[in-house]
């Protein structure tokens, strides 16, 4: 039984899959000849070797070009056959040649700055808002980037001879603002665009067919699924994943056998959840939308789960008084969350910035999961407190408010 492959077994395709087929297959297509059903768990640090010259030589080339190694593992810091199935698999839902996961999402986003970093290429363009700890990391200089912050439409004129990267996300994180990708990337020019994919995924949006060269997770979102798995990976291509390997061996920002195992197994559900959240999100955002207790709703065109909305009262109460959507940071689980950006998952953004990218102090996100939708609503009813009299009220509904055919 052959546990130690890591290769993408492209062989076995001889032609092109629907989304839903490769969620399932992807990573998978090489079980069957094995005599297998589920995919076997690697779980081994290291891996016995009696070709010591053999294994220098890999080592060699793994340090030149940061490829794969030919043959069996070497050591858990260089690759491991389990975790190589989720890149194998998240790579084809992406259309992207490569996928390299590493621990978190925070991690995976370093190692791309390290990696331009290395090359003399630290500053870097960005559209807020992005995830409130990545607009950290690049306004504190962390890893001695640099940051010039910008909208879509001065891409271009933000450049200078040392930007490494340009980095959008597309819909944003939290008030699910979206990007015209192709024409940033256009705006790149040869520079890298690496779109954040975390809240629409592959499902609803695949920014390599825009013209983006990185495409990065918070794989402990949707791709996940379930709220019991930390991770994050980047599909790109072959050359650029070979050095985010040796960035990631180097570091040892490595993700766990186990948590690949659940993040292949969380894809093959993808398409599905994605979808059947979306339609709930959809009927969410039309009640939320007509709703005098709220003032403004943000829903992206593209659809997805996420929905945001800024409230009259007093967004704490809101998050006190749920009782079926649990109030908590993250996203892309089974079940609903909701949670206040402004205090949490925002907090480390400078107010002004933060409020300056439209996450006002009102607004609230919320992730959408698989209940049944007149539950949720319910319960979100009840938690916006007393309806004001006098009918319908007023308030302003964002143009994306309205794109609920989906």
């Amino acid at each position: 039984m052959d546990t130690t492959s890591t290769r993408a077994h492209d062989d076995i395709r001889t032609a092109p899959r629907a989304l839903a087929t490769e969620a399932v297959h992807a990573g998978r297509d090489d079980l069957a000849r094995q005599g297998l059903h589920a995919p076997p768990i690697d779980l081994s640090t290291t891996y016995p070797s009696y070709d010591s010259r053999g294994e220098a030589a890999r080592i060699d080339a793994f340090a030149t070009t940061g490829a794969e190694p030919d043959g069996p593992p070497v050591y858990g810091r260089l690759g491991n056959p389990t975790v190589a199935r989720f890149e194998t698999a998240l790579a084809r839902l992406e259309g992207t040649e490569a996928a390299v996961a590493f621990a978190s999402g925070m991690a995976a986003l370093s190692a791309v700055l390290l990696v331009r970093g290395s090359m003399g290429l630290r500053h870097v363009v960005a559209v807020r808002p992005l995830y409130g700890c990545s607009d950290h990391l690049l306004t504190a200089g962390l890893l001695g980037s640099e940051v010039t912050w910008t909208d879509p439409a001065g891409v271009a004129d933000a450049l200078r001879p040392d930007t490494g990267l340009v980095l959008v996300e597309s819909p944003a994180n939290p008030t699910l603002a979206e990007v015209d990708l192709r024409a940033v990337a256009h705006a790149c020019g040869s520079v890298p665009l690496l779109v954040d994919n975390t809240f629409a995924t592959p499902v609803l949006q695949r920014p390599a067919e825009h013209g983006a060269r990185l495409i990065l997770h918070s794989a402990t979102k949707y791709l996940g699924g379930h709220g019991d798995v930390l991770a994050g990976v980047v599909a790109c291509d072959e050359e650029f994943a070979g050095r985010l390997r040796q960035v990631r061996f180097a570091t040892g920002g490595v993700l766990h056998p186990l948590a690949g195992y659940l993040l292949l197994r969380g894809l093959s559900t993808l398409p599905v959840r994605v979808r059947a959240a979306s339609a709930t999100a959809a009927e969410l955002v039309r009640r939320l939308a007509a709703d005098p207790r709220v003032a403004r709703v943000h829903y992206p065109r593209i659809g997805g789960a996420m929905v945001a909305f800024e409230v009259y009262g007093d967004p704490h109460e809101v998050i006190g008084a749920v009782r079926l959507i649990t109030p908590a940071v993250s996203l892309g689980s089974v079940d609903t969350l909701i949670q206040h950006p402004a205090s949490i998952s925002h907090r480390i953004v400078d107010a002004d910035d933060r409020r300056g990218s439209g996450v006002s102090d009102q607004l609230l996100r919320m992730s959408v999961g698989l209940e049944d939708v007149e539950d949720l609503w319910s319960d979100l009813d009840a938690a916006l407190g007393r309806r004001p009299e006098g009918g319908a009220g007023k308030y302003a509904s964002n143009h994306d408010a309205t794109a609920l055919a989906h």
